[in-house]
């Protein structure tokens, strides 16, 4: 079997729709899960909902009837006749996330982002799967939540894989098209739980992994994985090959591409990974697999926008040593902090910080307490693998640079733009 994963912007409008049929008319669809994300900005604006439904904001229902009209809309280009049965499946869909809305009670915003921003996906995969059957590519289509189970830490779940192992052998079947959702799950109580953001990277890896998929294909709007993000860098290189080490390393320190989690799993049964663009199917793209390193052999750029550099210094000049940095980091792990970057002096200590869960402000009074505090917000982090004299100049042009760190094959700078 082989696992396909389209993200939202494969699916973003009808024509986009429309594409991946083709796409899979090019590649083939027997024997293929298809792991889907929800569609556009979809996540985005269910997480203005779920705002808007905490501030008790009077804009509730017109955010919600925004993300009902984009939806429908699709569907109108899809579908001619308005009552064919997918209009009445989506309508549900959006009915049984109103009815939560309307009858939670739970005051914790991790619990209630889970219950609702999973419907993104639940629909966006409903509409695929009437499209193909009404296009003749016949689906299963398949509820991630009753496959993938986590505990229960909401908004970042930890996969229980023994359990996941049996219910994906069970329900998948071989020899068809399945399509199921990116980025969900269920706990032991059924309340949906996600896998973080850009979690469907994650998702297809699991069902690879359960499944001993013959490989894994991330279709992106790129050619492949690039030595650097267009965005931010001219003249970006295509990456013919990368090794799991070496793409493990780049997710690591923040490369957009390829989910953090999405490679272990992969590596441990030797199941290649391709990123392949949806707009030219037929080209090779990436291959992430057993082999060299890097081909082409080049520098790889990534950049972190929006980090805090946080620096502690000891009120009494005493050492900052092996006990205060592990209470230290007990802290971060507490307010669910990520660092990036580490570098200490004897009586001082920074870190660069990315606050995902808005819990700086409690973590700073925290330390406050212990601690002298400094810090820089709107900080970005480069980090430059393989790095040439060449490739930190034009990383450090017209920026001020504030911590640089090398080791044999890395270089990170903390700079302010």
């Amino acid at each position: 079997m082989r696992v396909f994963k389209f993200g939202g912007a494969s699916v973003k409008d009808a024509s986009s729709i429309k594409n991946v049929y083709d796409v899979l008319q090019k590649v083939g669809f027997d024997d293929v899960l298809l792991v889907v994300s929800a569609m556009g900005k979809t996540t985005n604006a269910l997480e203005v909902v779920i705002k808007n439904y905490f501030d008790k904001s009077a804009e509730l229902k017109a955010s919600i009837q925004e993300v009902k009209k984009y939806h429908n809309q699709i569907l109108l280009d899809l579908f001619e006749d308005e009552k064919h049965d997918v209009f009445t499946a989506v309508n549900r869909h959006f009915t049984d996330m109103e009815y939560f809305l309307g009858t939670n009670k739970s005051p914790n915003y991790n619990f209630v982002y889970d219950q609702i921003v999973g419907y993104g996906e639940i629909v966006s995969t409903t509409i695929l799967s009437y499209y193909f059957n009404h296009s003749g590519i016949k689906n299963q289509w398949v509820d991630v939540r009753n496959l993938i189970k986590t505990d229960n830490t909401y908004r970042d779940a930890i996969v229980d894989w023994e359990l996941t192992q049996k219910t994906i052998s069970k329900n998948i079947k071989k020899n068809v098209l399945n399509i199921t959702q990116g980025f969900l799950g269920s706990d032991e109580n059924n309340f949906t739980t996600t896998l973080g953001r850009e979690g469907s990277d994650y998702t297809a890896a699991i069902f690879a992994y359960c499944l001993n998929a013959e490989s894994v294909t991330i279709w992106k709007d790129v050619p492949g994985v690039l030595n650097a993000d267009p965005r931010y860098f001219e003249n970006a290189v295509l990456l013919n090959q990368i090794s799991y080490r070496e793409a493990i390393e780049l997710a690591f320190y923040g490369a957009s591409v390829i989910h953090p989690k999405t490679l272990q799993p992969l590596q441990k049964k030797e199941i290649p990974l391709y990123v392949k663009s949806f707009i030219n199917p037929l080209l090779p793209g990436t291959s992430v697999s057993k082999g060299a390193d890097l081909e082409p052999q080049t520098s790889c750029f990534i950049v972190k926008k929006n980090q805090l550099l946080l620096s502690l210094s000891s009120i009494d000049f005493s050492f900052i040593m092996e006990e205060n940095i592990s209470a230290i980091f007990g802290l971060f792990h507490q307010y669910k902090i990520k660092v990036s970057l580490i570098q200490n002096t004897a009586i001082s200590f920074s870190v660069c910080l990315e606050d995902k869960f808005n819990h700086f402000n409690e973590l700073k009074a925290t330390l406050s307490k212990k601690f002298k505090v400094t810090y820089n917000e709107n900080v970005s982090l480069y980090t430059i693998r393989h790095f040439t004299d060449k490739a930190v100049q034009m990383v450090e042009k017209d920026k001020t640079v504030l911590v640089k760190q090398m080791s044999r094959e890395t270089m990170q700078i903390i700079t302010i733009e």
